[in-house]
């Protein structure tokens, strides 16, 4: 048997950047990348094309789109694919295309880096050689290979602004772990019905963060702009009570007009659980808000995105939301 033959696909990032006038910007295409790892040859055979050149801050759903759109194009003529990508916001883009390719035989891997390829202490070229050996192996699906290890696409989180251990999987195990140019999978995730690609993001999801006294005018103002809204609060879960203002009210208002309101938990690990105080459960019961659970926030946006694309009927939506995709979440109250 031949070597695997992997597409890489260069966005920018880190990875790619050399330093400006103002400070690092990405430069490097992704063949100029394969120049610094020329012995990723002895793993698989490697085509590459560069979608664009961007710094990920700068990176929204659009790019998702092309991204995806890319891998459906060039699916039947390589055996798994690499998308080089700044750190920054790459647990969204990951989120994302696991939402957009669903039941993908084939790897679908992200890396990138927190020093640049160029820099002699860089994780660059170790980041390269070990997705492409994931992307060369018998893994499935959408996920994220950094400093040795294997994320879900949907689980993955950047936790480290600095270190090499950037990225954490969240309320899930690691898939697995590269280790001495080996590929140790723990989990082998693998889907029995047929691939399928989506071709439809709906941008307008918001996310507001709960903070004491936040004024519910907030809410009130990006329900007004968006198709959803996203509410990372406290704890387990549940809005606060106030004498000036009302939280239950904005919602009701927003979920009255259509809107999508999701409530969410800023603390990082176990999730929500909106049943346990009087704050949450009131909600819970009484509205139709949707509960995220052990849901990583960068996975919630992302599901909002895809389901919003396809439908904002109140019943399909929950329907969607609460339907496990890519081991998004876990355990529904």
């Amino acid at each position: 048997m031949g070597k695997k033959r992997i597409l890489l696909i260069g966005t920018g990032g880190t990875i790619a950047s050399e330093m400006g006038d103002n400070g690092l910007e990405p430069e490097l295409t992704s063949r100029q990348l394969l120049r610094y790892v020329p012995d990723i040859s002895e793993i698989c055979e490697v085509e590459c094309i560069q979608l664009f050149s961007l710094d990920s801050t700068n990176i929204r759903p659009e790019h998702w789109l092309r991204i995806a759109k890319a891998i459906q194009d060039c699916y039947g003529q390589y055996d798994g694919f690499v998308v080089s990508h700044g750190t920054d916001t790459m647990a969204y883009t990951a989120a994302g295309l696991s939402y957009l390719i669903q039941n993908s035989l084939k790897p679908i891997v992200f890396t990138g880096a927190q020093k640049p390829i160029g820099y002699e202490t860089t994780d660059s070229k170790q980041n390269l050689r070990d997705a492409f050996r994931a992307a060369a192996s018998d893994l499935s699906g959408v996920m994220l290979v950094f400093n040795g290890k294997i994320i879900i696409g949907t689980r993955a989180r950047k936790t480290h602004s600095k270190s090499f251990e950037a990225f954490s999987s969240i309320n899930y195990p690691i898939v697995g772990m590269v280790q001495d140019g080996r590929i140790i999978p723990y989990i082998r995730p693998k889907s029995e019905v047929p691939i399928r690609f989506y071709e439809a993001l709906d941008p307008k999801v918001a996310l507001l963060k709960l903070v004491p006294g936040v004024d519910c005018g907030i809410a009130e103002y990006l329900l007004e702009r968006n198709s959803a809204l996203i509410i990372e609060s406290f704890g387990v879960g549940g809005l606060p009570v106030y004498e000036t203002g009302s939280f239950y009210e904005t919602v009701k208002r927003g979920l009255d007009a259509g809107k999508t309101v999701v409530l969410t938990t800023q603390v990082e690990n176990e999730g929500s659980d909106l049943s346990v105080y009087h704050v949450g459960n009131s909600i819970k019961q009484n509205l139709p808000v949707l509960e995220a659970y052990d849901m990583t926030t960068e996975a919630v946006i992302a599901k909002l995105m895809w389901i919003l694309g396809q439908t904002n009927e109140r019943a399909k939506v929950a329907e969607l939301f609460y339907t496990p995709i890519a081991c998004d979440i876990l355990y529904v109250f």
